[in-house]
């Protein structure tokens, strides 16, 4: 479907904004979660100030890099040094506890509302706070997996244990040899299970998921889905946001909510069923909690 024009965040106040969304969620018979990587810096995911500062300052001072991304894409001279900066960063940013309760308050709003989420995020907060495991779509991988680097095979491996192995035995910036992960199949080394290029690995837990979301969207094709966007920038759009706005077009009793700072955007043709808050997603969801406590108390005998 093609759409002619975009427009730009209602002049409604943001209370008044927050209102029509709680109005949505209330009236949906099922919420869509769309969320990218805002949602996870809204969480406290910083990737570089002294959030990287506190946890690689010493790799900052070797290497010369100033943010996790970029150490990440770093040329290291071998694999001991590469998997000490991974096993670290795979530590900090999906095994240690989630620095706000920003996703246990999301799913507190969709509590007893049918959902599912769709994310291109890979640090799995939804999972780590509660939600189904099988109303959950990742799909640009896992920090919590690794697979083949060529890859010889549509596998991938759980990797907790011997990442918090690496990050305890690393000494100098260096994990010891005989901790590199090597494929069980071919020999080569493992690698991340992140889709930054043509190798990434689709599993069976990857299809499955693909299939169960595009399931829960069949089942509610007709019906009122709000489709409830977080933090979803200019990178991806077409995995989250572009998909939304067409769904949102063709069911006529569908609803899109953006919640993004200075990028709250929808075509025109939808906007009279859109809610777009130019806020961060902890702003908005801290509002609709707030507001929920004052329901629950307005209606207690």
């Amino acid at each position: 479907m093609y759409f002619s024009r975009l427009t730009r965040q209602s002049t409604a106040t943001f209370s008044k904004q927050i209102d029509k969304l709680r109005a949505a969620l209330d009236a949906s018979d099922a919420v869509v979660i769309g969320a990218d990587a805002g949602l996870s810096t809204a969480a406290g995911y910083t990737y570089s100030g002294e959030r990287f500062k506190k946890l690689f300052g010493n790799f900052a001072a070797r290497y010369g890099f100033t943010d996790m991304y970029s150490g990440g894409f770093y040329p290291y001279d071998s694999l001991e040094e590469y998997w000490a900066f991974w096993s670290r960063y795979i530590l900090c940013n999906r095994y240690d506890p989630v620095p706000t309760p920003l996703y246990e308050q999301l799913l507190d709003i969709v509590h007893g509302r049918d959902h599912f989420v769709l994310t291109t995020n890979v640090d799995h907060c939804f999972q780590r706070a509660g939600f189904d495991k099988q109303r959950l779509f990742y799909t640009q991988g896992d920090y919590g997996l690794f697979q083949c680097s060529k890859p010889c095979c549509q596998e991938t491996w759980d990797n907790e244990e011997l990442v918090r192995h690496m990050v305890a035995a690393q000494q100098d910036l260096r994990i010891p040899t005989s901790l590199v992960p090597h494929c069980p199949h071919c020999g080569a080394p493992l690698t991340m299970n992140l889709r930054t290029d043509g190798t990434f690995v689709q599993d069976k837990g990857w299809y499955a998921a693909a299939d169960r979301y595009q399931d829960f969207l069949r089942r509610h094709s007709n019906m009122r889905v709000l489709f409830f966007e977080l933090g979803v920038g200019g990178n991806t759009p077409a995995i989250i946001k572009y998909p939304f706005w067409q769904m949102t077009a063709k069911n006529e009793r569908a609803a899109y909510a953006c919640v993004n700072l200075s990028e709250a955007v929808a075509p025109a043709e939808i906007a009279d069923r859109s809610i777009l808050i130019d806020a961060s997603a902890e702003r908005v969801l801290n509002a609709l909690a707030v507001q929920a406590v004052r329901q629950q108390g307005a209606t207690s005998p």
